[in-house]
């Protein structure tokens, strides 16, 4: 028998909801949880750090939350912005239903729009892309899907992503600037890396 992961699209795990609460320095929230899915019982403390460091999405932005899980960093952007709207995008089919019902759960199901990477149109563009990346899927993998993703940013777009320093970080941020992505590191702290990503260049 094969092992399950959380990028499995139907995880094998039996249901077990929990709640996680999320504290911030600006806002605490429950949210709930499951099994088969990343990070099911807590905040992942990369996740933490991407939510902490990076900048708010406006008001006017649309963002993406690149392999949502249960939803923390759809939940959160959409707490923070008044009017700016959220995509949340995931192929496990259980996260997608957890981050519907936080959403609604929070009241901001009328900001953030739950979808497989199939259902989501493709002439929609992203002002943000804020991602905990799932660096276990493999190198070509991940560069499929993180080119197919950042090639949908806006012209004065950027995309946030977190990545153990041990998993990879610095190389991938070679990697993305070598495919026309210009990258930088924009924190570092606590074995995590946040890259913040340009859209590619012409």
């Amino acid at each position: 028998m094969g092992t399950a992961h959380y990028f499995d699209q139907d995880p094998k795990a039996a249901s077990e909801p929990s709640r996680v609460e999320i504290n911030l320095v600006d806002l605490s929230v429950t949210l709930t949880s499951d099994r088969g899915v990343f990070s099911s019982g807590r905040l992942d403390p990369g996740t933490k750090l991407l939510l902490t460091e990076t900048p708010r999405v406006s008001d006017d932005e649309v963002a993406l939350d690149l392999g949502c899980g249960w939803g923390p960093i759809a939940c959160v952007t959409a707490l923070r912005t008044a009017t700016g709207r959220v995509w949340a995008v995931d192929t496990n089919t259980r996260a997608l239903a957890l981050t519907e019902l936080n959403a609604q759960a929070i009241g901001t199901g009328d900001r953030i729009t739950v979808a497989s990477p199939t259902e989501l149109p493709k002439s929609v563009r992203f002002d943000r892309i804020l991602s905990n990346p799932p660096i276990r899927i493999g190198k070509p993998a991940l560069h499929q899907l993180l080119e197919t993703w950042l090639s949908r940013l806006s012209p004065n777009g950027r995309a946030h992503l977190v990545v153990q320093k041990h998993l990879g970080s610095d190389s991938l941020g070679c990697w993305l600037s070598d495919q026309g992505f210009p990258t930088i590191r924009l924190v570092s702290r606590s074995g995590y890396r946040i890259l913040e990503v340009e859209p590619r260049e012409d």
